[in-house]
């Protein structure tokens, strides 16, 4: 199974391609966007600011819109997760716009958010393999959907309620660092594998 890591060039993925390694994976680190889609997974990582990420998505923005749309397996993790949205207030630039939705800052007197937090009403088969309850965060924007419907677990910080996770068919939005979240975060990155292999 091909698994492309779609690079914007924001920072090392050491740690990303190490947890996705697993017997019958070969992993690709790519940073065009259209190239990207060529594959049986796209992960999109998690560090660096929206309008770069969303900048260097716009060439293949649309390629990618419809290999998702067409069922491409798809995992965005923390900024990964919010360029699956419409837009965010943290840069210009456009989303996917697969889930409907925007990002906003993170409320709250400790922002941006690091370390380790807890995942309330779980509601994802991926959580439940993986026994995932807590994981590990590092963001200062969270994701606000449309449809409430798409979110599968819930986080909070200080006094705001944020979606976790979120899911729109194939396409898989957590808004923590499961490469960073210990040994349940890497089987939730695995278990994600096997789902899409199947």
């Amino acid at each position: 199974m091909r698994v492309t890591v779609f690079d914007y060039g924001a920072g090392n993925l050491h740690s990303l391609v190490k947890a996705l390694s697993m017997p019958g994976v070969e992993i690709a680190v790519e940073p065009d966007p259209v190239r990207a889609t060529d594959t049986d997974v796209l992960v999109l990582p998690g560090v660096g600011a929206f309008g770069a990420a969303a900048a260097r998505l716009a060439p293949g923005r649309s390629a990618m819109r419809e290999a998702l749309a067409a069922g491409l397996p798809c995992l965005g993790i923390c900024l990964g997760m919010q360029l699956l949205f419409d837009g965010s207030d943290e840069g210009s630039g456009a989303g996917l716009g697969v889930i409907p939705g925007t990002v906003r800052r993170l409320a709250g007197e400790r922002v941006p958010q690091i370390g380790w937090n807890t995942l309330e009403d779980r509601c994802d088969p991926l959580l439940a393999a993986s026994a995932l309850d807590v994981a590990y965060y590092a963001n200062g924007y969270v994701c606000r959907p449309n449809d409430l419907g798409v979110v599968r677990a819930w986080s909070t910080h200080e006094h705001e309620r944020f979606p976790a996770m979120v899911r729109a068919g194939k396409v898989v939005g957590v808004q923590f660092h499961p490469e960073k979240s210990s040994q349940r975060g890497v089987a939730f990155a695995r278990a994600f594998l096997e789902e899409a292999r199947s």
